[in-house]
């Protein structure tokens, strides 16, 4: 299961916005900080970046972007949803013997 942070800049902010909505559309759970309330959480974030939404995937600090990425968001579902799923049993190789 993925876990993704959105730490956003308030109702106001578009990107963040738009980003919670594909999230929801992709059903992507998400926790989410708004850096105006929370300073100490802006300290946290302070990856470089100058614009909002930061969202981290994972908790992972090489796995993350800012603004508004649909295209990032489509390759987290995907993965989400390949990571969740079934094998295939006629995919599966035996490795043991016949």
């Amino acid at each position: 299961m993925v876990s993704v942070h959105l730490y956003s800049t308030g109702p106001q902010c578009g990107a963040c916005q738009r980003t919670r909505q594909i999230l929801d559309r992709a059903s992507i759970g998400y926790v989410e900080t708004n850096l105006r309330d929370h300073p100490d959480a802006l300290a946290y974030v302070d990856l470089g970046y100058t614009e909002a939404p930061v969202v981290i995937v994972d908790g992972d600090p090489q796995n993350h972007w800012s603004g508004f990425r649909p295209d990032l968001i489509r390759n987290l579902a995907h993965h989400a949803a390949t990571a969740s799923a079934p094998a295939d049993p006629a995919t599966t190789v035996s490795l043991g013997r016949n």
